[in-house]
């Protein structure tokens, strides 16, 4: 009994937390006039409905202070990355070895491996290609003799400080 009040008691409260962040999102975009409130209101309950309906909610629980260190390391990550890619790519000394790297997740199959592969496919020189036939992912680089693998791991560890109680895959 006790574990389905829990369970009943996560669901309220991730279905309230995404109410409110639909409807501050609405206030973000219309501003506070009292028509244009009473419109949020149904905005954010039609859209947690169908976030609730696309993606329920599960034992995975954000740290908003993670979150913010992965955001804020995300930038500068992207332009470093940017750069080694565009000089790799101009400079006719420099080799490009193309090719793919097979990287083993921890995450589970599932909306979280999603957010990985995305978050994976917008870093310059890397983009998620799909799964072979064990569940590694396959990754295109552009340079093989880097260690991809090695920064997949980093970035996957990253994402997994951010959902406390990501399961293992």
């Amino acid at each position: 009994m006790r574990d389905y009040i829990d369970t009943a008691r996560h669901a309220i409260g991730g279905s309230l937390a995404r109410a409110i962040f639909f409807f501050i999102f609405w206030v973000i975009l219309y501003g506070v006039k009292p028509a244009d409130l009473l419109v949020g209101v149904l905005a954010a309950i039609v859209a947690t409905w169908a976030s609730l309906r696309l993606l329920p909610p599960g034992r995975v629980r954000l740290r908003p202070i993670a979150l913010v260190q992965l955001v804020l390391r995300f930038p500068l990550q992207s332009i470093v990355a940017g750069i080694d890619v565009a000089r790799r790519a101009l400079d006719p000394r420099m080799s490009l070895r193309p090719g793919f790297v097979l990287y083993r997740p921890r995450l589970p199959s599932g909306p979280i491996r999603n957010a990985f592969c995305t978050m994976v496919g917008l870093l310059p020189g890397t983009l998620p290609s799909g799964s072979d036939e064990k569940g590694d992912l396959v990754i295109h680089c552009l340079d093989v003799s880097q260690p991809v693998a090695e920064q997949l791991a980093t970035e996957e560890a990253l994402l997994r400080q951010v959902l406390e109680g990501a399961p293992d895959g």
